[in-house]
């Protein structure tokens, strides 16, 4: 027990700004990481119940509709809808599982407030107030959630204390992932190295190896989860007698590859365990449905938005005389040839200048070569160019791309014939299987920070993972990351 404990002291007191500063007291507080990441969470919806449920009032009373009596009873509802759908584990899931079951319990709260408020009369007025409930919950419960999940990553209290079963490719693979994506909410502090494990593995570890498996009765008790990718390891951890789980709890990890690794189903098949994979973009229901969601929010948006394009465009045109909106020829899906609508960020003679400038500069030519962007682009208009790439505000004209159909709200970024074809001929059969959007998962993330790996991994995990619920999350995220420009160029 000693020296499983000694490590994940060190673990605790070795990295993020509180820890650094309070030393034992952050240490302390790291045992109680699990009661912490609770009450946040429950505060923080609280608050965003509290919000939306005033908000939604307001506004019913702004448009001349007398709301239904006001009671912050329903706040108590739905904290508890969450604890059912096990938002409040303290250990994960991941952000996209969380704002599926952050869906699912608003939905469940909404329709049992419904049906009790029936009796009392007016079912179209708590229809109407419900739905706009819903969603101002929704909005307000995801910003707040990631505010709080940030700041509780920093202070090294979102994530489980979770040790690695062996010292192979795998795992180490996996702890690099873990520390990488802290989001994910298990914090790898260190390795259990197997019967199967050599010196030259113990020697390639990136976190301490906290000991052997001989020594499981010490090494369980003082951490939350085990995870292993080999089922024979796991199985050794449930068997051993000198093994005290107590509330530790097993993860078995596969590396699934070029498969969907979210939403995953499970099925029995006598003593195994079958996993079902689906590739839902590619159903026909699941189009129609994306479709219907890019014209039902494209429109209004559009309607909203054009008034700001027209001023956006006679800003450019008083900067650079010419043509406000710039159509280029992209690859759409299928690999049709899709004509994508932007207004002008760069000189009308663009293209000359990035070459003499490429021409010049090694370092700005091998820039290019790895992200396709450089930066102090030569071809960028002063201010208005630095100002709409920034703000992606030249995008938006691109919503005449989703309603006609070319494109959706979310998907891949459809490239340039130049981009694309610097990927291999697999992944740029998989890339125009689906319709193209104006923001992704890569948009999300890294931006232009991502090279063309990153464009990759981004992409796949997106169209095999697609879902309704993957869609609305990028969306969402899609405001933070304008807003910061994170990595825009």
């Amino acid at each position: 027990m000693a020296e499983a404990s000694v490590v994940l002291s060190r673990h605790a007191a070795s990295s993020g700004d509180y820890r650094g500063l309070l030393g034992g007291d952050a240490r302390h507080l790291r045992r109680f990481r699990k009661s912490i990441v609770i009450a946040s969470l429950v505060s923080g919806d609280a608050v965003a119940a509290i919000a939306a449920i005033s908000f939604s009032r307001t506004l019913l009373a702004a448009a001349g509709v007398q709301p239904p009596a006001a009671s912050h009873l329903p706040v108590v509802f739905l904290i508890m809808a969450f604890f059912c759908v096990r938002l409040y584990t303290g250990c994960g899931p991941s952000p996209y599982e969380r704002f599926r079951l952050r869906t699912i319990g608003i939905a469940t709260f909404i329709a049992i407030d419904f049906l009790v408020g029936i009796p009392a009369g007016q079912p179209w007025l708590r229809l109407v107030h419900g739905l706009c409930e819903a969603l101002l919950l929704l909005v307000l419960g995801h910003y707040i959630e990631a505010v709080i999940r940030s700041a509780l990553i920093r202070l090294d209290l979102w994530g489980a204390s979770t040790a690695l079963i062996g010292c192979g490719d795998d795992s180490r693979k996996l702890a690099r992932l873990l520390l990488h994506q802290p989001a994910l909410g298990l914090t790898p502090v260190g390795f259990v190295g197997s019967a199967g494990d050599d010196a030259s593995q113990k020697a390639l570890l990136p976190l301490p190896l906290i000991g052997p498996t001989t020594d499981l009765r010490a090494i369980l008790p003082a951490i939350e989860f085990a995870v292993s990718s080999s089922a024979d390891d796991l199985g050794t951890l449930t068997s051993d007698p000198r093994a005290r789980i107590g509330s530790c709890r097993l993860l078995l990890v596969e590396d699934v590859h070029d498969f969907q690794s979210l939403w995953l189903r499970t099925r029995m098949l006598g003593g195994a365990v079958g996993i079902e994979i689906r590739r839902g973009l590619c159903l026909r229901h699941n189009q129609l449905l994306k479709r219907l969601i890019d014209i039902a929010l494209a429109v209004p948006i559009a309607l909203l938005v054009w008034p700001l394009v027209v001023v956006l465009a006679l800003a450019v045109k008083i900067v650079d005389p010419g043509r406000a909106f710039y159509v280029q020829e992209r690859i759409g899906r299928d690999g049709r040839t899709l004509r994508t609508i932007k207004l002008r960020t760069m000189y009308a003679d663009a293209e000359q200048r990035l070459k003499e400038h490429l021409n010049r500069d090694a370092q700005a030519r091998a820039e290019w070569q790895r992200f396709f962007k450089v930066s102090s682009d030569p071809r960028v208009l002063p201010v208005i160019g630095n100002f709409l790439r920034r703000s992606s505000l030249d995008e938006l004209p691109q919503l005449w791309n989703v309603i006609r159909g070319d494109m959706s709200l979310v998907g891949p970024r459809p490239f340039p014939i130049y981009h694309m074809r610097s990927f291999d001929d697999e992944f740029q059969a998989v890339r125009v299987s689906v319709p193209p959007g104006i923001t992704g998962m890569w948009q999300v993330s890294s931006r232009s920070d991502g090279d063309l790996q990153v464009q990759k991994a981004q992409d796949l995990f997106y169209i095999r993972n697609w879902s309704i619920w993957l869609d609305i999350y990028i969306l969402l995220q899609t405001v933070p990351a304008v807003l910061s420009a994170r990595g825009a160029r």
